[in-house]
């Protein structure tokens, strides 16, 4: 895991803030600014994103915070601002809660035992500066810049969901191995079809995810915890379904029906849809149980 880290820390910190350092070094920043801000720290850094598709609205960002050496840094609260450029003020602050990633004793792989989540709201398309401070003993400040853009690559919070008639175990005759590649299958969230609950006119959590070949790392515990949340709603009539990547499983065939028709950029993805069958949340990416299961509660019950 460390080495990993390692790697995404000199990655981000190549990628994500040179230009923010360059324009750091110029002067001295304006007092208040998000530089003023950057340069308190003893220790400046790039964050690692866990989130990147945005648009003009409630933004749920995650990240990773990643010292120089590779070790990560969190503490379970951030300080968290957002403002318009590096050389400007903040116009939002708040608090960036540490999510846990995957489920206790069930979950493995994941790089990262849990990440940071900031909620904030912009109104227009722009690229933003983002800098997190993790409240600790480590005086620490990451920085980086988020691209919001006019529209979502993914389905909009509001709008219909796509009438998938993704595969199940009827469909398949059981052939479990046809619709999972997680070990041991997931055979409760995969009893029911998209397109069949949007005609029962039924509350459900569909999530978009490949547990042996995801990319991000985060997928296979995600659909442990959409898993964990299914359990706490038993005997209601939300329904949680698991839809694989990949044609047949493979990567090498490249992105099945379903993911075409939801026109999803990337893995995993999770939404939430209501009885009228309107996507009423999304979460990219890894998601905490906790989080998870308020929303279900707040959106679906």
């Amino acid at each position: 895991m460390r080495v990993l880290l390692v790697a995404l820390a000199l990655t981000a910190l190549a990628a994500g803030c040179g230009s923010a350092t360059s324009r750091s070094e110029q002067g001295a920043p304006s007092p208040g600014s998000l530089a003023a801000l950057w340069k308190q720290s003893k220790q400046s850094v790039a964050l690692i994103p866990g989130t990147s598709d945005y648009s003009p609205g409630d933004l749920r960002i995650s990240f990773l915070v990643v010292d120089n050496r590779g070790r990560l840094i969190a503490p379970p609260r951030a300080r968290f601002w957002i403002a318009r450029s590096l050389t400007s003020k903040p116009f939002q602050e708040t608090i960036a809660q540490l999510e846990r990633v995957g489920v206790p004793g069930v979950s493995k792989g994941a790089d990262a035992p849990a990440l940071y989540v900031a909620h904030v709201h912009v109104t227009e398309p722009h690229t933003y500066s983002i800098l997190a401070r993790p409240m600790g003993r480590v005086s620490i400040g990451g920085i980086r810049d988020v691209l919001v853009k006019a529209r979502s690559a993914s389905p909009a919070v509001g709008s219909h969901a796509y009438p998938s008639a993704t595969p199940t175990l009827s469909s398949v005759h059981g052939r479990v191995a046809k619709l999972t590649t997680r070990v041991p299958p997931d055979r409760d969230l995969l009893r029911y079809s998209v397109a069949e609950s949007l005609r029962a006119r039924v509350p459900f959590v569909v999530t978009f995810a490949t547990p042996r070949y995801c990319s991000s790392r985060t997928c296979g515990p995600v659909v442990d915890v959409v898993d964990q949340v299914r359990r706490r709603f038993k005997g209601t009539a939300i329904r949680f379904i698991h839809v694989e990547i990949y044609r047949d499983n493979d990567p090498r065939k490249g992105e099945n029906q379903w993911v075409r028709e939801w026109h999803i950029p990337s893995e995993p993805w999770t939404f939430l849809v209501g009885r009228t069958g309107r996507i009423k949340a999304k979460f990219e990416g890894a998601v905490s149980s906790r989080e998870l299961e308020a929303a279900v509660r707040h959106l679906l019950q």
